[in-house]
Parts: C-alpha cells; structure tokens; sequence
C-alpha cells in the first residue's frame, strides 16, 4: 500500500491491513511468514516541516526460521507498536556526508513520491526478530563430533573444547 505526499497534505491517511504471506519479501530464504501480518495505524505529513511523515501503529505476525542451534523450524510471535519519521531524501542539504545530531538519527529517509507501508512493515518486522533463534532455551543442539541432533538422540560422544591458541606449545 502506498502512501503519497500529496495525498498526506490533504489529510491524515490510516491504515488497517492483513498481509498475506508471501507478499512481503525478506531476502532471508530462512525466514517465513505464517499467519497474515496485521497492521494499525496512521500516516500523517508534520506541519511546519520539508515533507516530514510521521508514521505510527501497531504490528502483529507469526515468523518461522530454523532454529540457530538444531535448525528445527521455530516460531517467532512478534508483535509491537512503532512510531517512526520519515524525511525527504535529500532534506538534509545535499551534502555527500554530515554530521549527524542524536535527533536525526533517530529519523529514516525515503525517496521519491511518498512511502510504502510493506517496506516499513518489513523493516519493523527485521528490527524486531530476536539476534539468536532457538527452539527453546534449553536447545542442546549437534553434537560436534558425531553431529546428531542431541535433543532427539544421546549419542554418548564427549567432546571438550580445546583452546587452539596453546597448540603450538604442545609440540616444544
């Protein structure tokens, strides 16, 4: 869905979607939509700015990755509210680099006629997902020596963990 600024300088623009899956891409082959992705909100042009958007809403979807450490398929509810700023690309003065303010970077940057809410949705939805998947806290994950999934069997190996950096002393 997308959003122009002349239609924003009009009026306020507000938004109740249900994204299928499928429709947002996430560049993450590992990464899956499974249940529609809804969103609520609004969309306004800041009075007083250069093209300044003012977007705020809540978001609400079902994620499915691979496990970091079994790579079991796990699912990953998500769901938050967001207020962003947007700012017309190039508002900033031209200029190839800047300095910049605490403020401004707290503020993203589009190009052209207006937004699309899929692209911000989709940024949201990446901030959002946690840095390590897991199945669960307690995932023990492959075996290093046999690589078995050592949460479905007990495959008896004992591995430890040897310090590489001191192997080079064992041979004086």
């Amino acid at each position: 869905m997308f959003f122009s600024v002349r239609d924003l300088e009009l009026r306020k623009a507000a938004f109740n979607v249900a994204i299928p899956p499928g429709q947002i891409d996430f560049a993450d082959s590992k990464l899956r939509q499974v249940t529609p992705l809804m969103a609520d909100g609004a969309m306004e042009l800041l009075e007083n700015t250069q093209d300044e958007i003012r977007v705020s809403g809540c978001l609400e979807v079902q994620m499915e990755t691979d496990c970091d450490r079994c790579l079991e398929p796990v699912r990953i509810p998500l769901g938050a509210p967001f207020d962003l700023y947007y700012r017309l690309n190039g508002s900033v003065g031209g200029r190839d680099e800047i300095a910049i303010r605490t403020p401004d970077s707290e503020v993203g940057f589009y190009e052209g006629d207006g937004l699309e809410l899929n692209d911000i949705l989709r940024e949201q939805i990446l901030l959002l997902l946690p840095m390590q998947r897991v199945c669960s806290e307690s995932c023990k994950g492959f075996c290093p020596a046999c690589g078995a999934n050592r949460n479905q069997v007990d495959c008896g190996c004992h591995f430890q963990p040897q310090d590489d950096r001191w192997s080079a002393l064992k041979n004086l």
